[in-house]
């Protein structure tokens, strides 16, 4: 059986946590800013967690990075 392939549009988007959770990065981030507020704007920059419904989804994608 050959090794499984990660999938390399995730690997880019997710990074692995101590804990063995996922961070990723917030959409909406890349363009329009005026029309967004400063304070959405600010809580846009920090990372966010995988939620648990979509956790085993992506895990499967990237078989060794987890």
């Amino acid at each position: 059986m050959p090794k499984m392939k990660t999938h390399r549009g995730a690997a880019k988007r997710f990074k692995k946590t101590a804990s063995g959770k996922l961070k990723r990065s917030h959409a909406y981030t890349s363009h329009l800013f005026a029309n967004k507020s400063t304070k959405q704007k600010r809580k846009l920059r920090k990372q966010g967690m995988v939620d648990n419904s979509d956790f085993k989804r992506i895990k499967d994608l990237m078989p060794y990075k987890n």
